[in-house]
């Protein structure tokens, strides 16, 4: 019997002095909307992530909703056109879809890396389909290069779901770099954390403007910041009177405040450390797990990028082992797990589409064997020592 050592989540997050400065910054300033803080820190992340804008919002989901809400507006889309997403991902993915009356179309996944196989993608594309969603899911992207090609062959738009994914390289280019638009989360178990949030990044100019429209209640994008009448022009000022209250789109209130942007501004100063110790912490539970890999795949990071490790994936491959007796035997003794980020088996979309899980053969594997356990940067040595200790215990039964 394991004495129970630990508690040990699946992510962590700790407020440090620069940011708790930040925030007291923000509240000394008397203003809570959209100002200083949150410029500097969408600034920073398009830099990053090699574009030209990034707009914060109240959540990845919420930048993934409007995301296409502004490509089925700008493209003319009709309701019930087609966005294809993979069938291994977090059930927002495709809920958004479905939010802007668009279908959903599921494509299997890669045994190996667990995100869309490109080699499945055009056998679903049909005459109503618009856009390709790929997830970089876990800390690692798509494979984003034969997923461009098969864009660009059938006029596909390219909406990257990279709420997982954040700092990290795939042919040499940031991840989330590629695509028309693309969505990350700074939700408070994800790589950079702001309690919520979320971005959308995107190159055009037309785009951007109406991402911001669409995320500040469809407002003209003359005045989308208190600032924004700030100007000693009478011609300009008395523009900018007139369309202030003017709203051209139908637009959510999916805005934040500085304070969100304070505190990711105080994490982006630390960005490349907490990326090293999760891929460090990776690194040791793979070499420590690598014994056991008779009975679990262990992750994998494609030759041609790298892997941020915002979660450690595991699927069991032998018969002799039932996930659920391995997940009871971690959770009672302290360590926390997730399922695979099961889709298609969901009850919801059980009840929309019925029972899809034949189709898609590698998902259907990963939803009855696979699983998620933490990694993250403040894990310390002993911590995973522990994790590895409880593992042994388990397959040394066998």
């Amino acid at each position: 019997m394991i004495k129970k050592k630990f508690k040990l989540g699946i992510g962590n997050i700790k407020i440090d002095s620069t940011a708790k400065k930040n925030v007291l910054k923000v509240l000394d300033s008397s203003r809570l909307s959209y100002g200083d803080f949150s410029r500097k820190f969408e600034a920073k992340m398009a830099k990053l992530h090699s574009r030209k804008y990034a707009i914060f919002c109240n959540s990845g989901t919420s930048a993934l909703e409007v995301a296409i809400a502004v490509l089925k507006d700008k493209y003319n889309w009709k309701d019930n056109d087609e966005v294809l997403v993979p069938s291994i991902t977090f059930v927002a993915t495709s809920n958004v879809v479905l939010h802007n009356h668009l279908t959903p179309v599921f494509v299997d996944v890669e045994p190996n890396y667990f995100c869309i196989d490109p080699k499945k993608i055009e056998e679903e594309i049909t005459s109503r389909t618009r856009a390709i969603m790929p997830v970089h899911l876990f800390g690692q992207s798509a494979e984003m290069k034969p997923i461009l090609k098969i864009a660009k062959k059938h006029n596909l738009k390219i909406i990257e779901d990279s709420c997982e994914a954040m700092f990290v390289k795939y042919l040499g280019k940031p991840v989330g770099s590629l695509g028309d638009i693309s969505c990350y989360s700074t939700y408070a178990t994800h790589l950079i954390t702001t309690g919520v949030g979320g971005l959308a990044m995107t190159n055009e100019d037309d785009l951007a403007i109406r991402i911001k429209s669409y995320f500040n209640h469809g407002r003209d994008g003359i005045y989308l910041s208190i600032d924004d009448d700030d100007t000693q022009n009478p011609n300009k000022l008395f523009k900018i009177i007139e369309r202030r209250f003017s709203f051209i789109n139908l637009g959510y209130s999916y805005r934040l405040t500085e304070l969100e942007a304070a505190l990711g501004l105080a994490q982006l100063k630390n960005w490349q450390k907490i990326i090293a110790r999760r891929q460090k912490n990776a690194s040791y539970l793979t070499n420590k797990l690598f014994r056991w890999s008779h009975f679990l795949q262990i992750p994998k990071v494609r030759p041609n990028g790298s892997h941020a490790f915002m979660l450690y994936p595991l699927v069991i491959k032998s018969n002799k082992i039932r996930r659920s007796d391995l997940i009871e035997h971690l959770e009672i003794n302290g360590i926390e797990t997730r399922y695979l980020m099961p889709l298609i088996n969901q009850p919801i979309y059980k009840n929309l589409f019925g029972n899809l899980e034949n189709q898609y053969p590698v998902a259907k594997f990963l939803n009855k064997n696979g699983f998620i356990i933490g990694c993250h940067q403040d894990i310390k040595k002993e911590e995973l020592d522990y994790i590895i200790e409880v593992f042994n215990k388990f397959f040394s039964k066998f």
